[in-house]
């Protein structure tokens, strides 16, 4: 696979972008310039691609196991101006706005953390280490795209990055039961006498719900620190950013109204509020 000619777009990328028309990624994305758009997608179909590996389910594990070390291969070979690959479609992206190889790098070891083993009842500190991979490490490719500073900008993909993958381990609790994956806090499930066992048994404990009020807890955190960044207003074209900050926020507050014992329902807004937040946050430079 070669690099797309200028003025194309790659099939990875348009096939993204159709994928992800009526999120609230897809929304972010549309404030941006074609060239940061096409950039975000790109990174956006990488994350997908290797996400697809570790949770598809296709394959034993060592044959999981080595379709991501051929990830790791061919970027290697794109940063080091050999055959492309299936990394083809990043070269554009990575030549612009000088994307790191180690952030790509990242997200797949995080990837390779589900397939190394089922995730249940991590420590804080290994759900920490998997939040910095496979989110915080994507927020450090995408503040490039954004145009920021190194240092305001690694600080905002530290604290965004884990307050949004939080708010989707919450928000994914059910989907991520039925793959047999809990990645709720070993400690926080111990404070609350939550028996960790079957992810799908345990998830069915009243007791699930205090456990994941103190994991949104932790996500606030992250967010406040992130819009303590943002309000800083560091060098960059920050809409994106301030967009999802805003749209996940207010995921996690109607969660917390809705609480997280059984029956639950998987949260989402409405578009009429996508566009009201949209309005409120995306339109602010």
């Amino acid at each position: 696979m070669s690099a797309v000619a200028p003025g194309e777009t790659a099939p990875e990328i348009r096939a993204i972008e159709q994928r992800a028309t009526g999120s609230s990624f897809y929304a972010a994305m549309k404030l941006m310039a074609k060239p940061e758009r096409e950039a975000m997608f790109a990174i956006y179909a990488f994350c997908r691609a290797v996400d697809d590996i570790a949770d598809d389910g296709v394959g034993t594990r060592d044959e999981r196991h080595a379709a991501l070390d051929t990830w790791r291969a061919d970027l290697k070979s794109l940063y080091a101006a050999g055959p492309l690959g299936r990394a083809g479609f990043l070269a554009g992206a990575v030549e612009r706005y000088r994307l790191r190889k180690d952030d790509f790098l990242a997200v797949i070891d995080g990837m390779e953390m589900d397939v190394a083993q089922d995730i249940r009842a991590p420590s804080l500190e290994t759900l920490d280490l998997y939040c910095e991979r496979v989110a915080s490490a994507v927020g450090r490719l995408s503040i490039k795209v954004f145009g920021m500073e190194e240092e305001p900008g690694f600080q905002l993909a530290h604290h965004l990055g884990r307050a949004l993958q939080l708010t989707n381990i919450l928000r994914d609790l059910d989907q991520d039961a039925k793959a047999g994956r809990l990645y709720l806090p070993r400690e926080y499930c111990e404070e609350a006498h939550l028996a960790v066992r079957d992810p799908k048994q345990t998830i069915r404990d009243p007791a699930i719900d205090a456990v994941c009020r103190k994991v949104a807890r932790l996500a606030h955190r992250h967010f406040g620190e992130a819009t303590r960044i943002l309000r800083m207003r560091p060098k960059g074209r920050l809409r994106a950013p301030k967009l999802m900050a805003a749209v996940y926020s207010e995921i996690l507050r109607e969660m917390e109204k809705r609480g997280w014992a059984p029956p639950r329902r998987r949260v989402s807004l409405s578009k009429p509020r996508l566009a009201a937040i949209v309005l409120a946050h995306g339109l602010i430079g």
